[in-house]
């Protein structure tokens, strides 16, 4: 329960933070649904969402409200969001009355919105109004169309019922409650798991258990009821797939084609035609006549196509399934902690029907390591607007700007030292990478156009897989410094438009398709130019000119209007996603604008401009980098890192050791190798992770440790006034010496020894050893030595 209290400080303070900076005009319930869609859509369980308020006739019969909405690629899926947010310093339970409230609300703005008539009573103008014109008039949706998931979404713990599903006008609604505790399974472990009761669902399955004996997987084999399959499929949809490489494709391919035939008019032979399915788990219970009773963490990652298949077939064509049956191969994962890789290998080597490039599998693309590499050495350029360098933050994976702002930024000096290094508004994402570079240019795949502005008008899940699949360089050899210069520059470029095209809370915007119009102007632009954009000088000034702005801005002004008279109805965004959308802007031949007002911001193609690639991360650097983390962390603090590790067993015996060894290091300044920093850094990183309330001591043991030096300083100021001349070095103050200098190791070991040799008698004390030790003395005594 304290780290999920944890969890809603930290989201709550976001949403306060974030709700003050945007410039759309959200309100703090708005605000919270952007970043639940956020989260909803990196765990795979939504796609394409767009936050969108519409509210009507609250405490009334017919009352609605709707927060957000999402459509499926496919269109078969749509999904739709709706919030409870309150805004209390901790987490409250959030009452099934509320829930019930909120799942009629949804509802009767579904049931409105279906009839196409309904979509004239809402605003042309209203941020809703385009879906709500979508669902009533969009025959392709309406066509395809087999499932409405309702979403409510609450920063309260919720633990009643779930509404029971409903069907409005022949599509089914299917209610989910969507509560902090999702949230924070979801954001910090990545996904929820699914949990199906076979024994409860009244499903009999038998399953037999290989005899194959390792640590990694248990094997198990079953034949699953094709409707059992379907209702699974209805019930968890793409969570069901999320490990899976590859999502539903439709009845496009040879092979799901085939499926569908097979299901609608041999449904007897399935069995022997189809491959089966690859499921992986976490667990799985069986019960004493060896049915699956049941499954924990259940995911299908190769037969994504066979389950999709079977399910639609069923809603779309009623086509009837009690004969279909499919087996399945379930690899019960045993290490915990390796779950993701080996789940990862098995969906490799299952996935072999159609070709899937590694890189899809892996949440390490190389290519992306290695830019997050590079991210984190290119400074930026000193600017007359900036005389600071700064560093453009590269997000490879989820919350990593915030977790290493929190792990180095354990001060507020060292925070504000974080901030000013990295700015907040110079982090991006992988999918907004993905964005910046795929809208900047086509690439054909011979004559076949598989990246353009209107891949990323689709949304940034379908732009993002595009440009891993299309448009990453060939290897990760072609990441350097002036790769991520030019990216930052399209970056500069994309955030400016962005900013031109205006937003509704300040009342100059150029339309509603800000999404559409700025990735195609830019395109568009760069088209228009060949290419010859001057990339470079964006990078060298951090921005754009005036001269590049104003044509952006004109250029958008005409691509807004020009959208809308071409598009064959009303819904810009569904025909913007169309290729040959952006072909009519792309060759439209009627653009007003003087590109030679922008001369100075293209390449000359008579001019060579020489860039020198940098290497790409320097291990000086990181040990420099580390050693100031580890210096900055008082050396009592460092102790308590060992106490902590032999109470917790989070750190192994070595570890502690070391914990110890650095705090004696930093306590008497001695020099920090690199094996050293290395371990220390390990120790920190485990801190962080199981124990950050230890950091929050950083401060009060600075202040001591302040009070010491002071301490010390005055002692040695004392000490600069004896004089050891006149001290009489005697053999009991030599014992002293030694054994104080035993625990502290000051003097230099032969210093030591002599002095240890003559305290043991096995040498004499001479007048010139007593010199030698009234040097040794002094020494000390600037150490803090006060035994005389």
């Amino acid at each position: 329960m304290k780290e999920i209290t944890k969890f809603y400080k930290s989201l709550i303070q976001e949403v306060a933070t974030r709700q003050i900076a945007n410039e759309e005009g959200d309100n703090q319930e708005q605000t919270f649904t952007r970043m639940c869609l956020e989260l909803l859509s990196e765990a795979g369980e939504t796609e394409n969402s767009d936050v969108a308020f519409y509210e009507r006739d609250l405490g009334t019969r017919n009352q609605q409200k709707i927060n957000g909405y999402a459509i499926a690629d496919n269109y078969e899926t749509v999904d739709l969001f709706i919030s409870i947010y309150e805004g209390t310093e901790q987490p409250t339970t959030t009452l099934k009355k509320d829930i019930d409230t909120a799942a009629t609300r949804i509802t009767n703005y579904f049931r409105n919105a279906i009839y196409s008539d309904f979509g004239n009573e809402i605003e042309e103008s209203s941020a809703i109004f385009e879906f709500t014109n979508t669902l009533g008039t969009y025959k392709e949706l309406r066509d395809s169309l087999v499932r409405i998931n309702a979403f409510i979404l609450t920063n309260g713990v919720y633990k009643g019922e779930i509404p029971q599903s409903k069907e409005i006008s022949g599509y089914k609604i299917y209610y989910r409650v969507v509560d902090i505790n999702y949230l924070y399974q979801i954001s910090e472990q990545s996904h929820a798991p699914i949990i199906i009761n076979f024994e409860e669902e009244g499903w009999k399955v038998p399953c037999l258990h290989a005899s194959s004996s390792n640590s990694d997987y248990e094997a198990y084999v079953s034949i699953l009821p094709g409707k059992c399959l379907s209702t699974l499929y209805e019930r968890y949809g793409g969570r069901l797939l999320e490990q899976n490489v590859r999502s539903f494709l439709q009845f496009t391919g040879k092979i799901n084609k085939g499926l569908r035939d097979t299901i609608k008019e041999r449904p007897h032979m399935f069995l022997a035609y189809n491959n089966g399915i690859a499921a992986t788990a976490d667990a799985m219970e069986l019960d004493d006549e060896g049915n699956i009773r049941v499954i924990s963490n259940l995911q299908i990652v190769n037969g994504g196509q066979t389950t999709a298949s079977i399910y639609h077939t069923e809603k779309k064509d009623k086509a009837d399934i009690s004969d279909i049956y499919v087996q399945v191969k379930f690899s019960i994962v045993k290490k915990k902690d390796e779950y993701a890789n080996i789940v990862s290998d098995i969906s490799k080597y299952a996935n072999t029907q159609n070709k899937v490039n590694n890189a899809d599998f892996s949440a390490n693309n190389p290519i992306l390591v290695e830019l997050e590499k590079v991210s984190r050495y290119v400074m930026t350029p000193v600017t007359p607007e900036r005389s600071i360098q700064t560093y453009w933050f590269f997000e490879r994976a989820r919350s990593q700007y915030k977790n290493i702002r929190l792990k180095e930024g354990f001060t507020k000096s060292r925070q504000k030292a974080f901030d000013l290094k990295y700015p907040k508004n110079q982090m991006f994402t992988k999918v907004e990478l993905a964005k910046y570079i795929n809208c900047f240019e086509e690439v054909y795949e011979g004559s076949k156009l598989v990246i353009g502005p209107h891949i990323v008008v689709r949304g940034s899940e379908k732009n993002y897989a595009q440009f891993v699949a299309k448009n990453l360089p060939s290897s990760a050899k072609k990441i350097n410094n002036i790769y991520f210069e030019d990216t930052i520059a399209k970056a500069i470029l994309f955030k400016a438009a962005d900013e031109l095209y205006g937003t509704k809370r300040k009342g100059n915007n150029i339309g509603e398709l800000k999404s559409v119009v700025v990735p195609y102007t830019i395109g568009l632009l760069n088209h228009m130019v060949d290419g010859r954009i001057n990339l470079y000088k964006i990078w060298k000034s951090q921005k754009i000119s005036e001269s590049l702005a104003n044509i952006l801005y004109s250029l958008m002004s005409q691509v807004n209007s020009f959208i809308m008279n071409i598009s064959p109805s009303n819904n810009y965004l569904e025909w913007a996603k169309k290729e040959e959308c952006w072909i009519a802007v792309r060759d439209n031949e009627g653009w007003k604008c003087d590109l030679s007002s922008i001369e100075d911001d293209l390449i000359d193609p008579n001019t060579t401009v020489t860039r020198k690639v940098t290497v790409n991360a320097d291990t000086d650097d990181k040990y420099e980098h580390d050693l100031k983390i580890i210096r900055s962390i008082p050396y009592k603090l460092w102790i308590k890192f060992a106490e902590w590790g032999a109470e917790s067993g989070e750190l192994s015996l070595n570890l502690q050791t070391k914990a110890k060894e650095i705090a004696n290091d930093l306590k008497y300044n001695h020099k920090l190798i690199p094996a050293t920093v290395s371990r220390g850094m390990a120790i920190f990183d485990k801190v962080c992770e199981e124990n950050y309330e230890l950091l929050e001591e950083i401060e009060r043991l600075k202040e001591e440790e302040q009070e010491e030096r002071e301490q010390k300083e005055k002692q040695r100021n004392t000490v600069r006034n004896i004089n050891v001349n006149d001290v009489d070095i005697d053999i009991e103050l030599i014992k002293r010496m030694v054994e104080w200098d035993r625990k502290n190791r000051v003097l230099e070991n032969w210093k030591f020894k002599v002095m240890q040799d003559v305290a043991i008698g096995l040498k004499p004390l001479t007048e010139k050893l007593k010199w030698g030790f009234r040097l040794n003395l002094k020494t000390l005594l600037l150490r803090g030595f006060d035994e005389l």
